[in-house]
């Protein structure tokens, strides 16, 4: 048990310099402060299924109480969102440096105070919590999108934008083939005015922490974008429509890609943000 809280205390010593704290008036520095989070290479996309009537408050504890937690262990509350053609269920991603840091501070975290403290009001208000896609990045360069935290002062109306999720079921084992295939695709989601937030596929890994289940059904690639805004997303539709019936017609899938439409919760770090801020993002990836 002691070697348990040491190596806890280490790896969140580790990351003390990667997490420090934000200044509210300027993006920029922010960027500046996250500038080593690049080495983060898993990641769990999450998707809760909560009772009617119960996402904006599931949301609002969420937010509340759990990303800066996180991010004191070393994980990272990527971004959080509710889904459009999904009205009960909320999704986020979650970032860890690897697979060993996964397991310590998913640890850390379900034993520790913060949890203890809010778990019987979160559970009572979630049907299932299983719908979980264990990922990483497909290239070192395509990880998630790491912005900084939303600005309080500089950002009163909260995250802006929309973020897409087009999720790929994938007939071969040959990853690259597929992306190599697919990579004129998004080049013209990218064309349209989108921004490329991440390129994921499914990670082989036993899972180290099985109090939290994740998926077994195969494998999947996961394209990651922001939108502007609604009209900027009008133009995308047809896009990921073609896309889909292309790579499909193809033999490349297990069936049709799923795409999902996220709002971002009023402190996602996964956002639109603007133009310079941004650049400088591309450059920082999980």
């Amino acid at each position: 048990m002691y070697r348990f809280i040491a190596g806890v205390l280490l790896l969140a010593a580790a990351h003390a310099s990667t997490f420090a704290p934000i200044p509210s008036t300027n993006q920029q520095s922010a960027m500046q402060n996250l500038s080593d989070t690049n080495d983060f290479q898993v990641i769990e996309f999450r998707r809760y299924q909560i009772k009617d009537g119960g996402l904006a408050k599931f949301a609002t504890y969420f937010e509340s109480f759990f990303p800066e937690a996180f991010q004191q262990l070393g994980a990272l509350a990527v971004g959080q969102f509710s889904e459009r053609s999904n009205p009960n269920v909320f999704t986020w991603l979650r970032g860890f440096k690897d697979m060993d840091a996964r397991a310590i501070v998913n640890s850390a975290f379900y034993y520790g105070p913060v949890w203890k403290e809010h778990r019987t009001t979160l559970n009572n208000l979630m049907i299932d919590s299983d719908n979980v896609m264990l990922l990483r990045p497909l290239r070192h360069d395509s990880g998630v999108s790491v912005l900084p935290a939303v600005d309080p002062v500089c950002e009163v109306q909260g995250a802006q934008g929309v973020v897409v999720a087009q999720i790929f079921a994938l007939k071969s084992d040959d990853v690259e083939q597929f992306a190599n295939h697919a990579a004129s695709i998004f080049a013209t989601y990218q064309a349209a005015g989108l921004r490329q937030a991440g390129l994921l596929v499914t990670l082989d890994a036993k899972n180290n922490f099985p109090q939290l289940p994740v998926r077994t059904d195969g494998l999947y690639l996961v394209w990651l974008g922001i939108a502007r805004d609604d009209d900027q997303l009008q133009n995308f539709y047809p896009l990921a429509d073609r896309a889909a019936n292309a790579l499909a017609a193809e033999g490349l899938l297990r069936s049709a890609p799923e795409l999902v439409i996220l709002d971002p919760g009023k402190r996602s770090r996964l956002r639109w943000l603007a133009e310079k801020i941004q650049s400088t993002a591309d450059t920082l990836q999980i």
